[in-house]
């Protein structure tokens, strides 16, 4: 009598490639008047650092883009008269 073939378990791993903007996963500074628009509109915004993109996650999730802390930190100090 044969016996039987043992086999191994296959993990089967998903293939996966990054959509557009997935290489960035900061949460940016924009306006929170654009940011209101975008959520009913679905149109884009920009930050203040430049990047166009349609707000659709948490931001609290991600640490914040320096180069929109920079600038923001720079307004407020300008506004401030410092």
């Amino acid at each position: 009598m044969l016996k039987p073939l043992t086999t191994t378990p296959t993990v089967v791993e998903p293939e996966t490639s990054e959509s557009e903007g997935d290489h960035d996963r900061f949460a940016h500074y924009a306006r929170k008047s654009d940011i209101l628009k975008s959520a009913v509109s679905g149109k884009p915004v920009i930050a203040l650092c430049g990047k166009v993109w349609v707000p659709s996650r948490d931001p609290d999730r991600y640490t914040v883009c320096p180069t929109c802390k920079e600038i923001f930190e720079r307004k407020k100090e300008a506004e401030s008269g410092g």
